[in-house]
């Protein structure tokens, strides 16, 4: 899972003296939310957004248009002008999941990705984690998703799946997350079948706790109701 797999090579660029208007022609033609911007050599110097050109666009550009004299007078507004210059920016030979990281903490909607030399090599996108992580998930295919309640000790994972296998389901992926009881843990397979009324039986056999996936969340204070059990 790594960036260089992952990330879109045929990126949609921008120059400094790009103008406003042509950039936003670029971003509208291209269907895309970021533009790159590069000087001689692929260099990266800049990344301007959908939103820096809302910003320096009067707002009667994109509902009501506007006169050929005030149009005349922002025809001189460059990328230059409202690019971001200190951009965040990710390796090739990153994971998806530094990626899926850096994007959260940065609060930023794409990466450009270059190399050591800051060249532009790709750029990877909310959108591009997404298909990423569909992909690895197996969730593109028909199946069923469980939530299991286990307590925190080793050997649950292996039990859990030998018993779905010796029951003849595939997998698609299986997920372990944090659950809001110390020593709880919640177990996500997701199956490749969407008759699971066996599975569901075996695994309460077993003396596990099945929750619906939806009532399903990390944090919950004390005071407040657990997720629905069943």
């Amino acid at each position: 899972m790594f960036v260089s797999r992952s990330m879109t090579r045929r990126v949609i660029t921008a120059n400094p003296e790009t103008t406003v208007f042509e950039a936003q022609e670029l971003m509208s033609k291209n269907r895309v939310r970021h533009l790159p911007v590069v000087e001689q050599g692929d260099k990266l110097v800049g990344i301007v957004s959908d939103r820096d050109i809302r910003s320096a666009l009067p707002f009667q550009c994109f509902k009501e248009g506007i006169s050929p004299e005030e149009k005349q007078k922002l025809e001189g507004l460059q990328v230059r002008d409202i690019m971001t210059r200190k951009v965040f920016t990710i390796s090739p030979g990153y994971t998806i999941q530094d990626a899926l990281l850096m994007i959260q903490n940065s609060k930023v909607g794409a990466l450009p990705v270059v190399d050591e030399e800051g060249r532009l090599k790709g750029i990877l996108s909310v959108r591009d984690l997404l298909r990423a992580f569909i992909n690895v998930l197996g969730i593109g295919q028909p199946g069923t998703l469980l939530c299991i309640l286990v307590e925190e000790k080793v050997g649950q994972l292996k039990k859990i799946v030998d018993a779905i296998t010796e029951m003849g389901v595939s997998f698609g992926s299986v997920l372990v997350a944090r659950y809001w009881e110390e020593d709880k843990r919640a177990v996500f397979p997701y199956l490749l079948t969407l008759n699971v009324a066996g599975v569901k039986k075996r695994l309460t056999e077993m003396g596990y706790t099945l929750i619906d996936p939806m009532q399903w969340y990390m944090d919950q204070p004390p005071d407040e109701e657990p997720p629905q059990r069943r």
